[in-house]
């Protein structure tokens, strides 16, 4: 084997094994009870981590699959020099620097994939006038960061890709390594430098201006990219400043998700919606979000490490704010876990204590009494607050025995601003007329299929409840579905709020609710002093019932007196598009896709 493949080799499994957990697995005797731990040495301290018993095979796996790539790391290294010669000048590297034909075969397994929304964006920066800025390609994982830079890759001539390099950093590399081998590969004639994890080097923070201020200004294009999103949120705000150009890629919407994947469906998009991963070419049950302990460990490694580690380094650990006792605990990356996870929670408890009673069902009780090929009363026969109050005391359920630090209402803003900076939440307002108060924030999660996961375990969690056997099984079953429709309802209604947002940032998006009844959305455009007004359905159906509140009277006669005339009345459904009346049914995926 060649010295570079066996390179290429070594990255690949370090690549791999930089993803699995580490350490070895403790156990401890509490009050009788058996807990187990993940220990690990991290800055010559000990550092443990509690783990269910629902994820202690997984992380067991995880830490034996670890221990043997790194036996195969250790054979591979032996067989190669410690100065490999990469590139024409013969200079040994200190970092991990792949050219020429390394690259080509780097990028050449994606080249047919479809490609980002924002890849464009990627593209008018390499190809541009220069700018004496660095590109920044930031996002929580698994969204396209590498994929994007190995496209653009493949799309480079001969000559593009000899001036090009691409630099895969570890978490032993420093800054000071990056600047020899960017002095080396300026001197070489290189043009587009590529850095991928540049985030794990602990001086990257506090030095970032040397990519931009130094390279960037004598006529390199460099692309930084990371997955640590909050890192490059503090270098800009202490380095970069105005030397930089932010593309994120955490948020994929809808119809993103369907050019690019070709997945088609906003049930789909709801169950797995929120990563690329599988590189676009077959999205199937193995995808992040298939399930919770999935879901759980995204939360973890993307997003809740990610906070941790960005602090950490920020300000030398100066910023912790509220969250340092969390931190000296070495219980933040829990808290943040609990957090994302409650407010699943209280999404979920909302939709079933307030969506559960809606019309919906009362509408579903008389169509199943009076359906002609299976007519059914069990709709009749669920006792719902029964069912809403089993959910409320699961809902409840914490792992808290192990906790040293209980979490305050500083800690849970703190942690929540944090989730808006990684573009993992945003607020959506709840209005109400005739006042126009806003009542609350509405927290939109903009990985749908995070939320839905771990929703739908709760939801299983309730159906397997002792008292759960008072109602038959296809009672049960029939139960399951109705609460997975009310879930999907409110998350169609969440996705279609947020992508609105989005698209629309001179107008404002928010819900309005009346002393009985709401608009699931309303767009008010205050330049022109008018709004559009809306009602969401997870149903293919048309009902009058769907849109009785828009052609209310009353209900229109306050909404034009406060946000101006009404200039359309939609409903955005599963069916196909087509005109009720005054209403015009909107199919929710052309919507999204428009």
């Amino acid at each position: 084997m060649a010295k570079q493949d066996i390179q290429q080799k070594i990255t690949e499994l370090e690549q791999q094994v930089a993803l699995l957990p580490i350490g070895s697995i403790g156990r401890k005797n509490v009050n009788g009870k058996e807990y187990f731990y993940q220990r690990w040495t991290e800055n010559k301290k000990r550092k443990e981590k509690y783990i269910p018993a629902t994820e202690l095979k997984a992380v067991q796996d995880g830490i034996e699959k670890r221990k043997s790539l790194e036996e195969k790391l250790k054979v591979l290294r032996k067989r190669i020099p410690a100065a490999i010669v990469l590139g024409s000048d013969s200079y040994a590297y200190r970092t991990n620097v792949r050219t020429g034909k390394l690259l080509r075969s780097f990028a050449e397994p994606v080249r047919d994939y479809k490609k980002r929304d924002c890849f464009e964006k990627l593209q008018e920066y390499i190809y541009g006038e220069q700018q004496d800025k660095v590109l920044i390609l930031y996002g929580l994982r698994r969204t396209g960061k590498t994929t994007m830079i190995r496209q653009i890759l493949a799309e480079m001539t001969e000559a593009e890709l000899s001036k090009t390099a691409f630099v895969q950093i570890t978490s032993k590399d420093s800054l000071a390594d990056v600047n020899s081998d960017l002095k080396a590969l300026e001197r070489s004639g290189f043009r587009y430098v590529f850095f991928d994890e540049v985030t794990l080097m602990e001086d990257f923070i506090g030095g970032a201006a040397l990519f931009s201020d130094i390279y960037a200004a004598s006529g390199m294009k460099i692309v930084l990219s990371g997955t640590d999103s909050l890192g490059f949120l503090f270098s800009e705000d202490e380095q970069l400043y105005d030397r930089c150009i932010m593309l994120h890629t955490t948020f994929i919407s809808y119809h993103e998700f369907e050019r690019v994947l070709g997945i088609k469906g906003i049930d789909e998009y709801i169950r797995y919606g929120g990563t690329m991963s599988v590189s676009g070419i077959k999205y199937n049950e193995t995808s992040t979000f298939a399930g919770k302990n999935g879901a759980d460990e995204y939360v973890d490694s993307a997003i809740a490490r990610n906070i941790q580690h960005s602090l950490k380094l920020y300000q030398d650990g100066g910023h912790f704010r509220h969250l340092q006792d969390l931190y000296e605990h070495d219980e933040l990356t829990g808290a943040v876990n609990r957090i994302v996870e409650d407010m699943n929670h209280r999404f979920t408890l909302d939709v079933l204590t307030r969506d559960f009673r809606s019309n919906d069902l009362d509408i579903s009780r008389k169509n199943l009494r009076k359906d002609r090929k299976k007519p059914t009363d069990v709709l009749d026969t669920i006792d719902i607050d029964m069912v809403t109050e089993r959910l409320r005391r699961l809902l409840e359920i914490r792992n808290r025995q192990e906790q040293t630090v209980s979490l305050k209402n500083e800690h849970v803003a703190e942690i929540r601003e944090y989730l808006n900076l990684l573009d993992l939440t945003y607020e959506v307002g709840v209005f109400s007329l005739p006042s126009a108060d806003k009542l609350r924030d509405r927290t939109v999660i903009t990985q749908p299929g995070l939320r839905y996961a771990q929703a739908e375990a709760l939801i299983e969690s309730l159906m397997q409840d002792s008292s759960m056997g008072d109602i038959s099984l296809a009672e049960q079953k029939y139960v399951l579905e109705r609460i997975r429709s009310e879930i999907m309802g409110r998350m169609t209604e969440d996705i279609v709020l947020l992508d609105t947002m989005l698209k629309y940032p001179d107008k404002k998006v928010f819900v309005l609710q009346f002393a009985v009844g709401e608009f699931d959305m309303v767009i008010f455009d205050p330049e022109n002093a008018s709004c559009e007004i809306f009602e969401i359905k997870h149903s293919g159906e048309i009902a009058k019932e769907q849109y009785r509140h828009l052609i209310d009277p009353q209900k229109c006669a306050m909404t034009e007196h406060r946000y101006g005339t009404i200039t359309a009345k939609y409903v955005l459904y599963r069916g196909a598009t087509q005109d009720v009346g005054e209403v015009r049914y909107i199919n929710v995926e052309e919507w999204l896709k428009r």
